[in-house]
């Protein structure tokens, strides 16, 4: 009797599982720009003028502030957008400053980490990189537990509504299909569910 209740329970289970198109092999995100977040660490530097230059870390309010500048807003701007406005601000005190600005440490904005959530050895958020790949992501967190359930892995696509695609990680991880490979996109959220097994 038990075991065809197990038998009962684990068709149910299976009959409840939700089927998402596969995902795209690649992400067609062109040209894509860095644009610096909370925890990115920046390197100003104003030349001529190396008493004004110096690496400074994004507070987590988006903001950065360096000598002559109380604070300026470094959070959803390119380098090159935070250098010009130092430039305007630096103007008041400096005569015709140029300023250049270097990212060290690259978190980026909460919108565009890819996240990774379930049965990673490792679930955690990564900064998004350019030609970044789902291989890539389960390297960094270490690969999938015993429970996982990997084939059954989706992608929650923020970029395109919240739409979901199926990934099939069992088949990249262990048995080596590279065609289960695909391109992941500015946060993206990884989702891997555990196995009924």
């Amino acid at each position: 009797m038990f075991g065809v209740l197990v038998a009962v329970a684990s068709l149910a289970a299976c009959s409840t599982i939700k089927s998402y198109p596969p995902a795209p092999a690649q992400a067609a995100e062109q040209d894509y720009t860095y644009i610096i977040g909370a925890g990115d660490s920046v390197n100003i530097i104003v030349w001529r003028n190396p008493e004004l230059s110096m690496s400074v870390p994004v507070r987590p309010d988006g903001k950065v502030s360096a000598p002559l500048v109380d604070e300026v807003v470094a959070q959803g701007k390119t380098s090159v957008q935070l250098a010009r406005d130092l430039e305007q601000v630096l103007g008041k005190y400096v005569r015709d400053p140029i300023v250049t600005v270097l990212v060290n440490g690259f978190v980026g904005p909460y919108s565009e980490q890819i996240r990774v959530v379930g049965e990673a050895a490792k679930p955690q958020f990564l900064p998004f990189k350019s030609k970044m790949t789902v291989l890539d992501v389960m390297i960094a967190v270490g690969g999938l537990t015993d429970f996982a359930s990997g084939n059954r892995a989706s992608i929650l696509r923020t970029s395109e509504g919240n739409k979901q695609y199926s990934v099939r990680l069992d088949d990249l991880i262990k048995d080596g299909d590279v065609s289960a490979n695909v391109e992941m996109r500015p946060g993206d959220i990884l989702i891997i569910p555990q196995s009924y097994f």
